[in-house]
């Protein structure tokens, strides 16, 4: 089974199971107010565990499936969605929040092992990015707060590299550039004419060592210098 058809069934089993709870709300088999859950006496012991089932999965869907529901309504009910979501008592802007990570990750590219909120601290990056992080994450059980700190280290660690590479870029008093020009560092920018395939090459290694393509190609040229 592909992740696509995977993620695809999961999807239908919870819509089926919410579809089921709002059912039961509907019917007055239990009462959901906004501070607790009242449920009847008799409620025999299999419903109950259904129920922790049931409530377990909207706890942890819900955040896609309102950015999802409210993706749904802006495409087919354009200019009456809005007035929905006042019906609803729903945060709007908390609603736009869901709505956008859940437009950067499609169904097929979400991972069931993590949050929403981790999805959430990678939205903003290119989708190999994405992916690279989210794998990370996985593989090492990283929290939230964990992957947020991963990703703004190496934000940083580009940020100031690229401010290296400008300062080098500067030169001297006459803008000439050579070893008294470079700025903090000896950095140097390096320009390089890269196939298709040796780009596709390079990322499947990298992500075999679990590095983004730059660590591993910096480490990947160090190796060979030291070996030379």
């Amino acid at each position: 089974m592909t992740v696509a058809v995977a993620a695809a069934a999961d999807v239908t089993k919870s819509q089926k199971q919410m579809m089921e709870f709002g059912a039961a709300a509907e019917a007055g088999a239990i009462s959901i107010p906004r501070t607790g859950l009242d449920l009847p006496n008799r409620l025999p012991y299999e419903k109950w565990v259904l129920m922790g089932r049931l409530l377990s999965t909207v706890h942890a869907s819900s955040a896609w499936c309102l950015g999802d529901w409210l993706l749904h309504g802006e495409t087919a009910y354009n200019g009456r969605y809005r007035e929905a979501i006042e019906n609803c008592s729903l945060n709007y802007q908390t609603l736009r929040n869901y709505a956008w990570v859940a437009r950067r990750f499609p169904l097929s590219r979400r991972r069931d092992a993590l949050s929403f909120g981790h999805h959430a601290e990678v939205a903003s990056l290119a989708d190999p990015e994405q992916d690279y992080w989210l794998r990370k994450a996985e593989d090492h059980g990283w929290s939230r707060n964990r992957l947020r700190a991963e990703v703004r280290a190496s934000l940083n660690e580009r940020a100031e590299a690229a401010d290296v590479t400008a300062d080098g870029a500067d030169g001297g008093p006459d803008g000439a550039q050579g070893d008294a020009g470079r700025g903090r560092g000896d950095g140097i920018d390096l320009q390089l004419e890269i196939t298709a395939d040796r780009v596709k090459l390079w990322r499947a290694a990298a992500e075999q060592a679990s590095l983004s393509v730059s660590d591993w190609a910096l480490r990947a040229l160090d190796e060979a210098a030291r070996t030379a």
